[in-house]
Parts: C-alpha cells; sequence; structure tokens
C-alpha cells in the first residue's frame, strides 16, 4: 500500500467515525430484563386500578 493511499484511508476512516458520532442513534437504549419487569408490573397495576374505578 503506497503512502498516499494509506493517508487517504487513515483521512476517510476518521472522517467515517466522526459522521456516525454526529448521526442520531438508530438502536434504542437498552433496558435490563428486571426494569422490563418493573414497567409491566406497574402498568398493570395502573390497569386494574383504572378497570376497578
Amino acid at each position: 500500500m503506497n503512502r498516499r493511499k494509506k493517508g487517504n484511508q487513515i483521512l476517510k476512516a476518521r472522517a467515517k467515525k466522526a459522521n456516525a458520532k454526529l448521526s442520531g442513534k438508530n438502536k434504542p437504549k437498552y433496558i435490563s430484563k428486571a426494569d422490563r419487569e418493573l414497567a409491566a408490573a406497574e402498568s398493570s397495576e395502573e390497569a386494574n386500578i383504572v378497570s376497578d374505578e
């Protein structure tokens, strides 16, 4: 690999990383299994309260 190609490759990689950092995150934030169960329990309790009234 010649010097010019290696330099361009490094600059392209840096630009790609910078663009990835600036773009929005498509992946949702990770929620642990315990937190998901807790949220489901709270929502089911709210549903029970609403149906009782």
